[in-house]
């Protein structure tokens, strides 16, 4: 996954679904591109359905990882 220093982190870590997706959303409401750390097995489903809602494209998980841009 490549990404700039300077894209945000959101650590959503230890949170049940629906608060990573929840903080993703937040997040992407002032950024353009954000990282996405979150451990909960639901998350990656949860992630997927916001961004196809939303028109954002997401790379894929690694270790709990997601970059998240908007399209």
């Amino acid at each position: 996954m490549t990404s700039d220093a300077s894209t945000p982190v959101v650590d959503a870590r230890g949170m049940k679904c629906p608060w990573p997706a929840l903080r993703l959303a937040r997040a992407m409401r002032t950024d353009r591109a954000v990282i996405l750390l979150a451990d909960d097995p639901q998350a990656g489903r949860e992630v997927a359905a916001l961004a196809v809602e939303h028109g954002w494209a997401v790379t894929t998980e690694v270790d709990g990882r997601w970059l998240v841009r908007c399209s």
